[in-house]
């Protein structure tokens, strides 16, 4: 439990999910004392708490309404009377899209609340989200301070040229470019790198977040050159339930023939990608377990996207220093590191297969003229940090 100072609470909001973390402020740093994670499908609503080693779930009586007041309010209440603090001191939201309108994280005011309203529609499955928690703890705790960290942020470092799509100018100046999203894990990664290999993380690196939604980007000296995703979380690699990188054409030949523009929604964000591949699952664990021949095609492609994209962003880097393998796939799935690096071994890509298996920080072999990392990814301390920073906190 913390004591004595005021805790912070982070808000990682998925299509269905909501990811909280605790922070205990101190001295102008925000230190993690806990996590939690509610299911907005499951029902009864369970609070999942982890604490240190400790974990517990927590049924909710809230119910899931168009609004998450009640959701929200029983939630705070339990985090109140359970950490033995002075009371939250502000809330940190992370929110997919921020456009051009923010380059860094924000207050967030009317203004603020305004503008990450109107860019619903650029992420459709998770802007909405955060609206809602904004809106709600608005209603619950007016008088918290509350702060924006943006995925797209990070992705300004990026030449016109890269976030250009080959149509008229002035779509580009209307807001119509690669944005690029997972932000706020590449910025996690960025600084981690260079905790734990400072020399490396000066260089030209691509980091694979490879999670149910999965991007890649190629950094700098630790600042983003490059990214697969671009106007949309649709694009890029395959991802558990996403298409990724699509002909243009197929979307116009589907509405072209009948298919509703909702059809054709649900068709790229939720019946394609890995499931839609293998007609058995988006769960990649569940793919590598299975013995079907579409499973493992379906396996197939997304390391084989995964490994073009490394070699497309080393076009963009000027050469390759090291890959970093990150969220949960990436974190803690060998086969799938194996078959990307495989497709990589021209580059100079050689693994060892034993530091593979156990998930460790290095797991490049012998003679690899390409360094490969696993280096676990923090949002939420991002969130918190970028909050801790906004509101100058102590």
């Amino acid at each position: 439990m913390a004591a004595g100072g005021g805790v912070l609470v982070t808000f990682n909001p998925g299509s269905s999910t909501i990811k909280i973390g605790l922070f205990a402020i101190d001295r102008g740093s925000a230190r993690r004392i806990g996590q939690g994670m509610i299911d907005l499908r499951q029902q009864p609503l369970v609070l999942h708490i982890v604490e240190g080693p400790n974990a517990a779930d927590i049924p909710l009586k809230a119910q899931v309404a168009d609004e998450l007041d009640d959701v929200l309010d029983e939630t705070l209440g339990w985090l109140s009377k359970h950490f033995e603090h002075e009371g939250l001191v502000a809330a940190g939201h992370r929110v997919v899209h921020g456009g051009d309108d923010f380059h860094g994280p924000v207050r967030i005011d009317d203004a603020a609340l305004q503008a990450i309203e109107a860019l619903v529609p650029l992420a459709p499955l998770h802007q909405p989200q955060s609206v809602r928690l904004i809106t709600a703890i608005r209603r619950l705790r007016p008088g918290l301070p509350q702060v924006a960290s943006f995925d797209t942020a990070f992705h300004r470092t990026q030449t016109d040229m890269v976030r250009r799509f080959a149509l008229p100018r002035a779509m580009f100046d209307e807001g119509i470019k690669r944005y690029g999203f997972h932000g706020l894990s590449y910025k996690y990664i960025a600084r981690a790198l260079q905790r734990q290999a400072p020399a490396l993380a000066q260089g030209r690196i691509v980091v694979a977040h490879l999670g149910s939604g999965a991007s890649l980007c190629g950094l700098a000296g630790g600042a983003s050159r490059d990214t697969s995703m671009g106007f949309s979380t649709l694009d890029g690699i395959p991802m558990a339930t996403r298409c990724g990188a699509l002909d243009p054409g197929v979307p116009l030949h589907l509405l072209a023939n009948g298919m509703s523009r909702e059809e054709l929604e649900d068709l790229l964000y939720h019946r394609s990608g890995l499931l839609g591949v293998s007609g058995i699952s988006a769960d990649s664990r569940a793919l590598l377990e299975s013995d079907a021949p579409e499973a493992r095609e379906a396996i197939e492609m997304f390391a084989f996207r995964i490994a073009q994209t490394v070699a497309s962003m080393a076009v963009t880097l000027g050469g390759l220093d090291g890959i970093v393998f990150t969220a949960g796939i990436g974190e803690h799935q060998p086969q799938v590191r194996a078959l990307v690096c495989g497709y990589l071994g021209w580059l100079g890509v050689a693994l060892d297969e034993g530091a593979n298996v156990a998930n460790a920080l290095r797991i490049d072999g012998a003679g690899s003229k390409v360094a490969v990392l696993v280096i676990p990814t923090d949002e939420e301390q991002v969130i918190a940090d970028e909050a801790v920073g906004v509101l100058s906190l102590s």
